[in-house]
């Protein structure tokens, strides 16, 4: 298959590359490489997919110099021609789509980043998928749709009307737009709501990295609502071994949502248990209150994609922050 994955660069994004062209499908990567966090991680990430930071000019075309079957663009989705004018230049089998404006805080600081990337760049997709005969379009969604939710265990068919935060709203919108387009112009589109996904090469402004980096450099950590959250912490593999089962598989729904989590909430404080055992080192930390826009527990109900795809997380926590910290230390030189 010819596939396009957007926000290639990005940590989902990046892994997904790397899984896909072993399966000898041909890539196009796209992604702005804006500076929301570290653009020089960013550069790493396309320099291990060979992709050289000293050819990346906007539009360029460039190919990998490590897989044959891979090529990157640098292009904004905002730019409705620029999307439009690589669509009608390739003729895509799948589209999955990663780009966007991340971060459930910095959407308070700066909301219009979400509208412009989130809602209008998504606009701009549907759009080329529907003037080019795209016929499958996956789309990446969040956990936070499902905001301040009374429910223990998250499930698909929970009522989504409340969201705490703009990002988890126009990650909402998303699924909404999809809906009307799957039904309007008859290609199908399939809804991914990853839970707190984590693991090497992983967001700098995500709670493992960010925990990590103070715990080495005896900093502070901050731990919001008084230590009293839970997460479903979901490690980058068993991610990426979801999204492939959904590639995989034929569904019949035009439209469809599906969890993709470990199905088993980890205390935060466990998890900066596990951080300490494994950097030999312990914590300095301040409770705060809870902060506006985040929620107290996640817990993905993953039955609906066990029973489609057979999915199955895999890996521990224990397993896989000792990974996110080999990598860590690996990256940034630490002892």
């Amino acid at each position: 298959m010819k596939i396009l994955i957007t926000g290639a660069a990005g940590f989902i994004g990046f892994h997904l590359v790397k899984r896909l062209v072993n399966s000898n499908h041909d890539i196009i990567g796209l992604d702005n490489i804006n500076s929301y966090y570290s653009i020089e991680l960013k550069q790493e990430r396309l320099n291990l997919c060979g992709i050289d930071k000293k050819d990346l000019i906007y539009k360029k075309l460039i190919k990998s110099s490590k897989w044959k079957n891979y090529n990157f663009l640098k292009v904004d989705i905002e730019n409705q021609n620029e999307v439009e004018n690589i669509f009608s230049k390739n003729k895509f089998d799948l589209v999955i789509h990663l780009a966007a404006q991340a971060g459930v805080r910095y959407s308070i600081e700066n909301p219009k980043a979400y509208i412009q990337s989130n809602i209008n760049g998504y606009f701009n997709i549907l759009e080329a998928c529907r003037h080019n005969e795209i016929k499958k379009l996956i789309y990446a969604s969040s956990s936070s749709v499902y905001g301040l939710s009374d429910n223990e265990r998250l499930s698909e068919i929970d009522i989504t009307d409340s969201p705490v935060s703009l990002y988890a709203a126009t990650k909402k919108t998303n699924e909404l737009m999809s809906y009307v387009y799957s039904n309007l112009y008859g290609f199908q589109t399939i809804g991914l709501r990853f839970f707190t996904v984590y693991g090497p090469w992983g967001r700098p402004d995500m709670a493992p990295f960010l925990f990590t980096d103070a715990i080495i450099n005896r900093k502070t950590i901050s731990v919001f609502n008084n230590g009293n959250m839970q997460r479903d912490f979901t490690y980058i593999d068993d991610i990426i071994e979801g999204i492939c089962n959904i590639i995989d598989i034929e569904i019949i729904e035009k439209s469809t949502i599906y969890n993709i989590g470990n199905n088993k909430p980890i205390k935060l404080m466990y998890f900066i248990k596990c951080l300490e055992n494994e950097l030999n080192l312990s914590s300095i930390i301040k409770m705060k209150e809870m902060q506006p826009g985040d929620v107290k527990a996640t817990w993905a109900n993953i039955d609906k994609l066990i029973s489609k795809t057979k999915y199955e997380p895999k890996t521990s926590i224990e397993e896989g922050v000792k990974k996110f910290v080999h990598w860590y230390k690996d990256y940034y030189k630490k002892a």
